[in-house]
């Protein structure tokens, strides 16, 4: 499902180079869990950047149900994303103009899938916010936001879920539900979980941990 063969970052930090990612080899089967766990700065975000495209590595190589993504142009990497990948983010990143509801229909309506209406309430509804599901996101908790991020995450039914540090920005009783609701999409739905986070405990759920420092898998 996921692969990658001697991925690094490397970026310019003034005039020396700064190795973001050292050069590592993964796999990731379909319907696993994986966490990425490590301390501020070790490269989990940028290794999760990478997989989802939104990043290009400095050497190596990244396959998405064998399709090597990093041959991809924009518009391949669009439609890849599209297809295949959903986005939940420790900053919500809702549209604050758009209530919960068409925060939700919105990738539906772009991707063409027939009867949204129909599927955005269902996914409020899985992820408890059918009474909220015309409040904006000003109105809603953080929580209930993320929620909201969450059922948008799985609007085109997504195999991969991408998670970056999704409760890092709750209280613990919010953080617990959000990871309740992402281990119930990876149990109900066989869906590919990464999680990327600081919290050793939230990393222990998952089937496979990778920890990494500097850059580098320890």
């Amino acid at each position: 499902m996921i692969e990658l063969r001697d991925v690094s970052k490397t970026v310019m930090s003034g005039t020396e180079p700064l190795t973001i990612l050292h050069p590592l080899s993964l796999r990731v089967a379909q319907g696993e869990f994986l966490s990425i766990v490590g301390p501020s700065g070790s490269g989990k975000s940028t290794m999760l950047g990478l997989i989802a495209g939104l990043d290009a590595p400095s050497s190596g190589d990244v396959l998405i149900d064998d399709v090597n993504i990093t041959r991809l142009d924009e518009d391949g990497l669009a439609r890849l994303r599209g297809e295949k990948i959903g986005f939940v983010f420790q900053f919500f990143h809702l549209i604050p103009s758009l209530t919960a509801y068409e925060n939700v229909a919105v990738p539906m309506e772009i991707a063409g899938i027939a009867d949204p209406q129909k599927r955005a309430r269902g996914l409020l509804e899985e992820v408890g916010l059918t009474g909220r599901a015309h409040h904006y996101p000003s109105q809603l908790s953080g929580g209930e936001q993320q929620r909201v991020a969450l059922a948008r995450a799985l609007a085109n039914d997504p195999p991969i879920v991408l998670a970056d540090e999704p409760t890092g920005n709750l209280d613990t009783a919010n953080g617990r539900h959000i990871m309740d609701l992402l281990r119930e999409v990876h149990r109900t739905r066989k869906t590919t979980l990464v999680l990327v986070t600081h919290d050793a405990e939230l990393a222990a759920m998952a089937d496979v941990q990778l920890v990494l420092r500097d850059g580098r898998v320890v």
